[in-house]
């Protein structure tokens, strides 16, 4: 005699939600990043950076300089300097004494001189005293990293670079524009994410929006014109 054998029926499994990001963890629509773009473009048409120069090979330096250092704190060291440099030749005829002469005031001068002076004597020697284009190139030069030839190439080239500072990776954590762990991430993240029109001004309008409104302690939420789209929950409006 055959058993006879009674299936049962199979439960349906329920469907799998989508998680739920945590506050902190939220990000920005594509609608969201090209609303706070566009009002930080409307407040500010023309950003630029704050470092004084007079042609590229003195923004080089000038950025060189910045690192670890206030734009105020350079732009101060570096006013008789660039009175009386303009060139990698003139540099190298100066000297690192005389270069130390004038910016004593910047923390790590002594460092930040040597690369001065050896950033010169390549200019020279492989790009004929003109400071070259291409990341490659910029970042084979003594003190100069990627967030350095990102700012020279944003700047004196218009290329479509973010160079992403402590500034710019709060603002763009805190605010929910991008989120990553590290500054490379949210470099990466802003690339690829910023919206066409807004790229070549981008790094200016973080950088400035973090130093002077999205401040690292007490933000001024009540001034801030893009507080509409963040996504920041300790935000004071």
């Amino acid at each position: 005699m055959t058993k006879k054998v009674t299936k049962k029926a199979a439960k349906k499994a329920p469907a799998k939600r989508a998680a739920k990001k945590a506050p902190g963890q939220r990000e920005l629509s594509a609608r969201g990043r090209e609303a706070m773009f566009a009002a930080l473009a409307a407040a500010d048409p023309e950003p630029r950076g704050e470092l004084n120069y007079t042609n590229t090979y003195t923004l080089l330096v000038a950025v060189v300089l910045s690192a670890q250092a206030t734009d105020k704190g350079v732009n101060k060291a570096t006013e008789g300097l660039f009175a009386r440099v303009s060139s990698p030749a003139e540099m190298l005829e100066l000297g690192e004494e005389g270069l130390i002469a004038h910016i004593r005031t910047i923390g790590l001068y002594r460092s930040k001189a040597r690369n001065v002076m050896g950033l010169s004597r390549l200019l020279i020697e492989r790009h004929g005293g003109e400071v070259p284009r291409g990341a490659a190139e910029l970042e084979a030069l003594p003190g100069v990293g990627r967030k350095t030839a990102s700012v020279v190439r944003n700047v004196a080239f218009g290329e479509e670079t973010v160079a992403v500072d402590t500034h710019v990776f709060r603002v763009c954590n805190r605010t929910g524009l991008v989120r990553g762990g590290n500054v490379r991430v949210v470099e990466d993240l802003l690339v690829e994410r910023v919206p066409a029109g807004y790229r070549r001004g981008a790094h200016h309008w973080l950088i400035l929006h973090g130093r002077y409104v999205c401040r690292a302690r007490r933000p001024l939420c009540g001034e801030c014109v893009i507080k509409r789209w963040c996504l920041y929950d300790a935000k004071e409006v």
